[in-house]
């Protein structure tokens, strides 16, 4: 499903516009987005959480030469689902 997808199943089973459903998703993205940039984490129960996770630096390489790199750290958005969607996805 992508984004033009769920805006539509949102719009059919809330009876909204598409463009009011359209503007509540990206509203849920942007809070949820704007969350993990403050370093705050996002606890939907029953559906998981969001939250940005520290990466150490670290020495890579280039696929393409084989040269040795060095990868800076970072901060990588990571989500973990609850048992609730566990289930429902397991049957």
């Amino acid at each position: 499903m992508n984004k033009t997808q769920l805006i539509d199943v949102v719009a059919k089973e809330t009876a909204m516009k598409k463009k009011d459903a359209e503007a509540a998703i990206d509203a849920v993205f942007g809070a949820i987005t704007g969350a993990l940039s403050d370093g705050d984490k996002v606890q939907l129960i029953g559906f998981g959480t969001f939250e940005a996770k520290e990466c150490a630096a670290r020495e890579g390489r280039n696929p393409a030469t084989g040269e040795k790199i060095q990868i800076e750290a970072c901060r990588r958005p990571s989500f973990s689902p609850s048992q609730t969607l566990k289930d429902a996805v397991n049957g």
